[in-house]
This record gives structure tokens, sequence and C-alpha cells, in this order.
């Protein structure tokens, strides 16, 4: 018998993924075989899971090891924030996305306007948490760096101050001038693709960043095809003792597209777990750069290297938005609950011929919330009550398939609404 409203319901939720790469593909990106490398990751991230790397964030995020205190709350219910002094840099990565901040031209020429910035979120929460500093370059304006952590411990005694950094300019003063004016965590950029040269200077102010700062990171994005340079550079982040790195996807800004082309690289397809019009100005994460971060995780526990590493996917960089969206909307119905895992409100949902069954069923077990669509012919109750309907079947034997509907809750002058967006088998 089937269940054709069912199969129409998931059809419509893939044709938006399908509409969203077409039309990114007739404005010539290219991206890779619909699920290529998902099954390897998926061994990868198994082993890794078997051999005690943390999964966090419903799978976005792996950690071992040394975890910044800034990446657990990035995704924590007591706030953290980034804030710039400056988007001038003295670097000019192909795959940069400053770019696609909010008045990016403006503040490159005149600098940021942090304090504003500090005084708008002191408003909005007098507990932040963490304190970020980025760029741009922080070190090309070395005074609003320091103005900015001093004003931040004022603000915010108690709160973690990180800046992030591409090395190049720190010397032995202002790695002091900084750690006096209250930086717990400096976090360097290191770049594949830099010369030789480059990346030994960047390793030497990782040393004399040890000399004065509490906690020395790496960030830094994963390109596909570095695979024995990243082995290197791990090994040699162990010998300077960097507290850990966070392996990012390797991202395209919707930028110099020619630039990704020319290197042979395509989009990871479907871009992300869930579609939705993210605000992370990140852009879309290129295909084979997961795979191999969970590979180079696996060959570092091998080798016994003893720095943190967190992978932070790019789904991962999404997390803390949908908290902040939807946590707020947890009691929003009944039928509603808030995932403490991945941060979006979800609601459990039959189609079709599984409604009359599934209703009884739930019913009995104490159910009184639903929601039905007649024109979708669908039931929505409590995810809690998913697990009644277990081993389920219809009359003509066929089983229940219990589903679970996600949602983005979005907020504007007249007040809220909830907006679907992924339909998945319920786990």
């Amino acid at each position: 018998m089937g269940n054709a409203a069912l199969d129409k319901a998931l059809a419509e939720y893939a044709a938006v993924g399908a509409r969203y790469v077409k039309a990114l593909e007739e404005k010539g990106l290219v991206f890779a075989e619909a699920g290529a490398g998902q099954a390897r990751c998926a061994e990868l991230r198994a082993e890794l899971a078997a051999r005690g790397v943390k999964v966090r964030n419903a799978g976005a995020s792996l950690s071992v090891g040394h975890l910044s205190p800034a990446c657990v709350e990035c995704t924590g219910n007591r706030g953290s924030e980034t804030f710039s002094t400056t988007f001038r840099c003295h670097r000019d990565c192909y795959f940069c996305f400053n770019r696609n901040q909010p008045d990016y031209e403006r503040f490159f020429h005149e600098g940021c306007p942090w304090e504003e910035g500090l005084r708008r979120s002191a408003a909005e929460n007098d507990a932040l948490a963490c304190v970020g500093l980025t760029g741009g370059e922080p070190l090309l304006d070395l005074d609003n760096a320091l103005a900015l952590l001093r004003r931040a411990g004022e603000l915010w005694p108690g709160a973690h101050k990180r800046m992030y950094t591409s090395g190049d300019l720190l010397t032995e003063k202002s790695a002091a001038l900084l750690r006096d004016a209250g930086l717990d965590e400096i976090r360097f950029s290191v770049k594949d693709d830099d010369a030789p040269e480059q990346q030994e200077r960047v390793l030497a102010a990782m040393a004399l960043a040890k000399r004065h700062i509490p906690s020395v990171m790496v960030e830094m994005p994963v390109i596909p095809g570095a695979k024995a340079h990243m082995q290197d550079l791990l090994r040699r982040f162990e010998e300077v003792g960097v507290d850990g790195i966070n392996l990012l996807e390797f991202c395209f800004p919707f930028a110099n597209w020619d630039e990704f082309a020319r290197r042979g690289f395509t989009l990871k397809n479907p871009p992300f777990d869930v579609m939705y019009d993210y605000g992370y100005s990140g852009g879309l994460a290129v295909a084979g750069s997961e795979e191999l971060i969970l590979e180079l995780m696996v060959w570092a526990l091998d080798e016994g290297l003893a720095l943190g590493m967190h992978y932070c996917s790019l789904d991962n960089k999404h997390r803390s938005e949908m908290r902040q969206k939807n946590e707020r909307a947890a009691r929003v119905h009944p039928c509603v609950e808030f995932d403490e895992g991945d941060f979006f409100l979800k609601t459990a949902k039959v189609f079709g011929p599984d409604v009359d069954v599934a209703r009884r069923l739930l019913e009995d077990a104490g159910c009184r919330d639903f929601m039905e669509d007649t024109e979708e012919r669908s039931l929505a109750f409590p995810p809690r009550f998913a697990g009644v309907l277990a081993g389920a079947v219809r009359a003509d034997g066929e089983p229940v398939r219990v589903m679970t509907c996600s949602f983005v809750y979005e907020c504007e002058e007249g007040g809220g609404y909830l907006i679907d967006v992924a339909l998945s088998d319920a786990q």
C-alpha cells in the first residue's frame, strides 16, 4: 500500500536542497556527487567515538584532550561573543570570508565600532562567559586590541578572553601587553599554502606566545590534498607545546570561485545537514575536508600526540545560531520540544495511513497533545511519545514509520512563528 503522503512530504524537503544546489551550479559552482564521502566519514566517526573521542552537538563537534572554554561556550547557555577592532589585514587569503561581513568596506577603512558593540552586548548579558577578538588582523591595531580586552575585563570580570591572529606581527612586547590586558588565550591561524619561511615565523611566534599567554591554540581550515603536510604541522605544533588545535572544514566564501576551481575543489553535497538560510558568513564546505580531518584525528591518536584536537564542522558553526533562535521557544507548543543536541525544535510525525493507528496507540499511552494537518495528511505529537509506536503496524501489515520534523523559530515585529526545515526518520 505504501505511504503516498509521506513520500510527497519527503520529496518536497529534498527538492529544497536540490533547488539550492542547482541554482548555485547555474552560477558556475561545482558540487561533488550527492552523498560522496559520507560512508567513509561515518566509518571514521565510529572509530573515533570507539576510541574515546567526545561526540558533541549531535555529531557536529568531535573533541579529544584540551578543549578551549570558548569552544564549549560557543554552543553553551552562558553566552559568547566575538568582536573586531579592524577588518584590515596584511594577508589576502583567497578563502577569507570577511568580505561577507556587514559594512566590510567601511570597517576596513574606518575601524570597527567595538565600543558600541561591547555596550550593546553588556546591556543584553551582564554575565557573558567568553569574549573573542578577531579581525582582520588585531595586531595591526594593537592599541585598540588592548583597550578592548581591558574594557571587556571591566564589563565581565570572569569572562574568558581569546584573540585570533596570523601570528606574523606578534612580538615579545605585544605578547606581554596582551597578557597584562587580560588575554587568556591566543589562537594562531596557520595557512596550509604559506611558504615554509612564513610557517616557520608563525611557529616561532607560538613558542614566543607560550612564554606570556596562558593558553596557546591553533585554528585552521583543513584543505583536501594536504594530508602529509598537515601531519608534519601537527608534529610541529606538538613540539611547540600548543594546548590544542581547532580543525575547521575548509569553506568557499561565495567569492574567488576561480581560485577554488583552479585547485580542483568541489563543494560538499548536500551542503548542510539541515537546509536553512544560516547567518554564519563562512560559506559552503569543500568536499573532502571533513574526511581528511577525521583521518588526521585517527592518525594523531595512533601517533600518540598529546595536543588537544577539536573538529569544528561548518554545521557546528551553525549550532550557536540555532540555540539562540530556538531555545527561547522551547515551550512554544506542547507538541514541540527543544533538542539539546543540535538545538532545533522538533516534533514527531506520522503520515497518511499511519495516522489512525498511531493516534489510537498514542492516546492509549496517555498522549493528549496533537497537531493534525488534514491537507498534508499528517499527525504531529511530542517526540517523547515516539517510542510508543516502536513495532507498531498497520492493518495491511506495513510498519508505522515515525518521522522527526525540525523547526526554526523566527521572530518579526508582529511576533514569532515556526518554519519547518527538515523531515527525517525518528531515532
